[in-house]
C-alpha cells in the first residue's frame, strides 16, 4: 500500500533541461571549454558537485568547481525569474495527489533552485520533505536522494511511489525500492529498458490520479 508520493522536479514539474543546458553552455563558452553532443545526457541526474566536475574535467572549463556551480545557478535563476517553465498540469497534479498522500520531492537541483521554484509556483507548502542530491552522498541514478526522502517522510521505500521522467531518475527511484510512475521526458526520453522498470507510464500529468498511484503499488 502506498503511504507517500515523491515527485522529481526537473522534467516532471518544470521543463527545465533546455535552461540548464543554456546556463551550462554559457559557462563553457565563456571560460575556455568545449561542449560535447552527449553532455546533456551525461549530466542528467548528477548533483552539482558531479556536474561541475564534469564541466571542469571533461568539458575543460578553466574555473574552480565551486565557481562553476555559482555561475550556472545564477544564470538559471535569472531565467526562472523571467519565466518559470511549469509543465502543464504540474500544480494541479501536486495538489491532487497531495490531498490523498504526504508528498516529498527528490531533485538533482540545488537547494536554492528547489526553494525558488516551489515558491514561485505557489507550492512551498505542498511538500512534507524536499531533498536535493547535493544533500546526499551521490546523485541519481544512485538511490540516495530517494532513500533520504523516504526517511524524512518516515516511510519505508516500498511504501512510496515516485513520479519520474528520465533514465537516471527512474533508475534511482527503482533501485531505492519505490514504485515508479513514469511521465517520460519529451526532449530526453528514458531508455526503453529502464522505462520497463516503471509500474505505470503516463503521457502527461493530467493522467496522474489517485487510482494511478494506487495501481502502481507493487
Amino acid at each position: 500500500m502506498i503511504r507517500a508520493v515523491v515527485f522529481d522536479l526537473d522534467g516532471v514539474l518544470i521543463e527545465s533541461e533546455q535552461l540548464w543546458d543554456r546556463a551550462r553552455k554559457n559557462v563553457v563558452a565563456e571560460h575556455g571549454g568545449k561542449w560535447r553532443d552527449d553532455a546533456t545526457r551525461a549530466m542528467q541526474g548528477m548533483n552539482s558537485e558531479e556536474w561541475a566536475g564534469y564541466l571542469h574535467d571533461t568539458l575543460d572549463v578553466d574555473l574552480p568547481t565551486e565557481q562553476i556551480v555559482d555561475l550556472v545557478v545564477d544564470d538559471l535563476l535569472r531565467q526562472y525569474r523571467q519565466h518559470l517553465p511549469l509543465l502543464p498540469g504540474a500544480v494541479e497534479a501536486v495538489r491532487r495527489i497531495g490531498a490523498r498522500w504526504p508528498l516529498g520531492l527528490a531533485s538533482s537541483s540545488n537547494r536554492v533552485v528547489i526553494d525558488a521554484v516551489l515558491e514561485a509556483a505557489g507550492l512551498g507548502d505542498a511538500f512534507a520533505a524536499t531533498v536535493s542530491s547535493d544533500e546526499v552522498h551521490r546523485g541519481k541514478p544512485a538511490p540516495d536522494v530517494y532513500l533520504e526522502a523516504a526517511r524524512l517522510l518516515h516511510q519505508p521505500p516500498n511504501a512510496c511511489a515516485a513520479v519520474e521522467d528520465s533514465t537516471s531518475g527512474i533508475q534511482s527511484a527503482s533501485t531505492a525500492g519505490f514504485s515508479v510512475v513514469a511521465v517520460p521526458n519529451r526532449g530526453y526520453p528514458p531508455r526503453d529498458d529502464v522505462l520497463a522498470e516503471a509500474a505505470v507510464v503516463l503521457d502527461n500529468l493530467d493522467q496522474l490520479t489517485e487510482s494511478v498511484i494506487t495501481v502502481s503499488s507493487r
